[in-house]
């Protein structure tokens, strides 16, 4: 058993996804996805004693190791010299309105953000925040779309269930870290475009 705690902790710490039981039982061969999970539960209560600067969480779907919340000020200094791509704030309110009301076709984002979202969604679906999810069954059969499990796995959620209340999303935006602008270090698309030339593009 110790043997297999090591080896789903090297696989989680080696893999860029978060990994679900089923796909560690599967590459481990001789465990199922009970014993997969009860390993985990050990391994997540393990660092939690121990009081390490990060955890294993459940999210999207699966187990990843992250840092913890209060070391995010010292990480950033970490990350200052790195090059960031950011959101501009029309992409944050049409990634907000997909969020609470997906699946949403374009025509419907327009119709409460007042101006065309082409641009944000051209965006969103670059950094693979969100993804077209099929056709409507309507006139002119519109796409549709809905968030990816990388927005899951960049806020640290599990599912879409765990998203705060509708009425909380302004605080969201302006406090947590979708706030300034949503500054995307692992999921960003290397470009030559800097955050003052996307809100320009962006409407």
């Amino acid at each position: 058993m110790n043997d297999h705690k090591k080896t789903i902790e090297a696989l989680i710490f080696a893999s860029d996804f978060p990994l679900s039981e089923k796909k560690i039982a599967e590459i481990v061969g001789d465990l199922n996805e009970n014993d997969a999970g009860g390993i985990i539960k050990e391994i997540q209560q393990e660092f939690k004693e121990l009081d390490r600067g990060f955890l294993l969480e459940k999210v999207a779907g699966g187990y990843e190791f992250i840092t913890r919340k209060e070391y995010s000020g010292i990480i950033n200094r970490l990350m200052a010299g790195r090059r960031k791509n950011r959101l501009s704030r029309a992409a944050l309110e049409t990634l907000a309105l997909i969020a609470y009301n997906q699946p949403i076709t374009r025509v419907d984002i327009d119709k409460v953000r007042g101006v065309d979202s082409g641009g944000p969604l051209r965006t969103l679906l670059e950094r693979k925040l969100i993804s077209i999810a099929g056709r409507e069954k309507a006139p002119g059969r519109p796409l549709i779309y809905k968030t990816t499990d990388d927005f899951l796995r960049y806020l640290g959620l599990d599912s879409i269930d765990e998203l705060p209340k509708t009425e909380e999303i302004e605080d969201i935006l302006q406090n947590d870290k979708i706030s300034e602008e949503l500054e995307i270090e692992q999921l960003s698309v290397e470009s030559g475009d800097s955050g003052e030339e996307e809100v320009r593009q962006d409407n």
